[in-house]
């Protein structure tokens, strides 16, 4: 039987597992796809600084606070707090000031994963199946590290596709 190999950079790769464990940690489908890209936007810009593609943000002047709809939150996923909101209709990641759509994010992994995409959510359901959810939400990230595409290092990664292996994958369950 031959590997199973998806070609495809890393950042749909964490959108999609993040979106897995926070389904797995018991999140609805919306609310883990918005919080999946969340979390991928948080780790391309600290990437994107420490790379120095992005400058570090100007200082600003302090505004007067706007009200938010709704009561705005953390989501510890993966290591990392990510800004959320609870709106009608769920808990929502925030993008700057606005709720993620789950049908952009959605839109986005069909776009990036193609055919493959029910293949690669099938693989990492069943890691993210295979351990309860306090294991999971302590070692996602870790895990993550491990079946991630390479790339090459530095800005010559940046953007770049790699190998997703569906077998080391699996294999991690």
């Amino acid at each position: 039987m031959s590997r199973r190999v998806v070609m495809v950079n890393r950042a749909p790769v964490l959108t999609l597992w993040a979106a897995v464990v926070a389904e797995r940690l018991g999140f609805d489908r919306d609310a883990a796809l918005t919080l999946g890209k969340g979390l991928a936007g948080l780790n391309a810009q600290s990437k994107g600084r420490r790379l120095g593609i992005y400058k570090p943000a100007e200082p600003k002047a302090a505004k007067p606070a706007r009200p938010k709809r709704g009561e705005q939150l953390w989501v510890e996923l993966c290591g990392r707090a990510v800004p959320a909101v609870s709106t009608k209709d769920g808990i929502r990641a925030v993008a700057g000031d606005r709720p993620v759509d789950p049908a952009s994010v959605a839109a986005y992994l069909e776009s990036k994963f193609g055919d493959d995409l029910g293949a690669v959510r099938d693989a990492m359901q069943e890691l993210a199946r295979s351990m309860k959810p306090g294991e999971l939400a302590e070692r996602a990230y870790s895990l993550y590290e491990e079946f991630r595409p390479a790339v090459p290092a530095g800005k010559k990664g940046w953007g770049a596709a790699g190998q997703l292996d569906l077998d080391r994958l699996r294999s991690l369950a």
